[in-house]
């Protein structure tokens, strides 16, 4: 208890001593201590001096020599001039030239008073001698040197010299012309076209043409003779009517019982009922001197194999023995497009770019008849039907379907729906009706005898058909589309795109490359533009074979009715092989 009681007694006497202290009246001795801090010094002066050039770098134009910035400059910053005058503003971003207000990444052009041919004027003076004008005043930059040279003349300032020079030289032109006679003044003289040499009217008589040279008069004996040995041969513009002929090949044209030579031999039949794809080729016609558009077998025996070419030829060649050309066909004055025989075989169609079809007999070789209409027929075709064997289609170059009775030899009937050239004609529905395509990428199926579409097809996917095959069972047709795929429709009434059905990989594209079925249908095949031939599986749609057939395009393929392993194609190379 003492203890606690002395306690209080000298905090009572620490109080009074405190606020004794604390009296205005008082002042106690104070003792300053040093203040003490963990921070490291710092010096003022340099620390003022880096805000102050930071603030300068930030705000000012960036200095183009310098290979690294500290900060995240402005667009005003990167597009400031480096020389020139500046804004009296240039240091107040807020006054600046607002951006709506710029014509161009450095600020605002205003256009200059000046007309454009003194511009062209100052422009092309600069260019040529190195000084101009400045339209500001009189004074004169550029190449002092070369103003005093040509007392400061511009381009277009001639001096007295030059333009007595050119006014002499009108002179002389002048005096040459006057001495021209009178015809001068006749536009439909030679001398008018001389005097108004400039015209564009004058062509290339410009000028007279002199004694020819030696070399020159050798070219042109040379160009004579080969013009008349072109004109021998029927190759000049101006060509006779051309010959209808026709050379037999063999040995004898009929055999020692009188039977002729295109009749099949007796043995004749097929070697297989199953169909197999061709490994090798075993033979090669080469007969044609240009390319070959079309080859057909001999109908039911195939023993003759039919060929027309570029070269206006038309040959047939024997398959089972000689394999030797038979009988060429001369009727034509150009190239041959189509040929299709007539079900027995002992006539056939053919089709030029003359524009002029023909019913040829084949044994003999003589044209029966000649029919046109003055277009190009790209495809013909008599009626499957024994009884209508003297009804011809022909697909033409101007949209049109042409009937013909060749009996009577008048057009019966014209099928006129298509918008492009029609290029194939395939029957179908025992022959009741039939399917056309053309250029204009669609498909028209047409009641046989009436010109009314029944059936139109048109996709916008789709492409320009130039081949059509049929199958063996008449259920499909097999169309060659030019992007690279053979497309399957179905013939019944509605003539459907079989979507499951497709056969890609070879390549097409431009050419009017045949497509074919084996006689079984097992089998599809078509050539294509690398002169392959490709085979696939008409059930799985997988490519079976790929044969190398020719160097230029196969364009033609025909499978063997007989000996049904065995197939011909026919190129552009002019050659026609036969495969096994």
């Amino acid at each position: 208890m003492d203890l606690l009681k002395r306690y209080d007694e000298s905090d009572d006497e620490v109080g009074g001593e405190e606020m004794a202290t604390s009296s205005p009246d008082s002042s106690p001795l104070r003792l300053s201590l040093p203040s003490k801090t963990s921070a490291p010094p710092v010096d003022e002066t340099a620390l003022a001096l880096a805000a102050a050039g930071s603030n300068r770098s930030t705000s000012g134009p960036l200095d183009p020599t310098q290979h690294s910035v500290s900060f995240n400059p402005t667009y005003d910053q990167l597009w400031a001039p480096v020389q020139g005058p500046a804004p009296p503003t240039a240091g107040h971003t807020s006054s600046a030239i607002p951006q709506g207000l710029r014509n161009h990444k450095l600020g605002f052009v205003e256009d200059a008073s000046i007309q454009p041919f003194l511009f062209d004027e100052q422009y092309n003076t600069f260019h040529r001698f190195g000084y101009a004008t400045d339209p500001s005043g009189l004074q004169y930059i550029g190449d002092q040197t070369a103003l005093a040279t040509n007392s400061a003349l511009s381009v277009y300032n001639l001096p007295p010299h030059e333009q007595k020079r050119r006014r002499l030289e009108i002179k002389s032109k002048e005096t040459e012309e006057s001495t021209f006679d009178t015809e001068a003044d006749n536009p439909a003289t030679d001398e008018w076209l001389l005097k108004n040499r400039k015209s564009p009217w004058a062509g290339k008589k410009e000028v007279i043409q002199g004694e020819l040279t030696e070399e020159q008069k050798k070219y042109a004996e040379e160009h004579a003779v080969k013009k008349a040995e072109k004109e021998g041969r029927g190759e000049g513009k101006e060509k006779a009517e051309v010959v209808v002929k026709s050379t037999f090949h063999g040995k004898e044209e009929k055999d020692y019982q009188g039977r002729s030579w295109i009749e099949p031999p007796k043995d004749a039949k097929a070697s297989n009922d199953r169909c197999y794809i061709p490994k090798r080729c075993v033979h090669t016609w080469s007969g044609h001197t240009k390319g070959v558009s079309a080859i057909r077998f001999f109908p039911k025996h195939g023993h003759l194999l039919l060929s027309a070419s570029m070269d206006t030829k038309i040959k047939i060649w024997d398959v089972f023995n000689s394999r030797k050309c038979m009988r060429t066909y001369m009727g034509h004055s150009k190239a041959v497009r189509d040929i299709s025989f007539s079900n027995d075989g002992t006539k056939f169609l053919s089709a030029g770019y003359d524009k002029n079809i023909q019913y040829w007999d084949t044994e003999t070789g003589k044209v029966i008849s000649t029919f046109s209409t003055g277009k190009v027929p790209f495809v013909v075709k008599l009626n499957p039907d024994d009884d209508k064997q003297n009804i011809l289609l022909a697909g033409m170059s101007d949209k049109k379907i042409v009937q013909w009775d060749m009996n009577s030899g008048q057009i019966t009937q014209e099928y006129d729906q298509h918008l492009g050239a029609v290029n194939t004609i395939t029957f179908v529905d025992n022959n009741r009706r039939f399917v056309t395509s053309s250029d204009d990428k669609s498909l028209r199926i047409w009641e046989f005898g009436i010109p009314v579409v029944i059936k139109y097809i048109s996709e916008p996917h789709m492409h320009s058909m130039p081949a059509i095959s049929l199958h063996p069972n008449s259920n499909w047709l097999a169309a060659q589309s030019l992007d690279n795929q053979i497309l399957i429709y179905s013939t019944k009434e509605r003539f459907q795109l079989n979507k499951k059905k497709r056969f890609t990989g070879h390549i097409v594209a431009g050419y009017a490359c045949q497509v074919n079925f084996s006689p079984d249908g097992r089998y599809i095949m078509s050539g294509d533009g690398e002169g392959k031939m490709w085979f696939w599986d008409w059930k799985s749609g997988k490519v079976n074979r790929t044969l190398r057939c020719h160097d230029g395009v196969c364009i033609g393929c025909e499978w063997h009715p007989l000996e049904q392993s065995k197939v011909a194609t026919c190129s552009w190379d002019g050659t026609i092989k036969y495969w096994d």
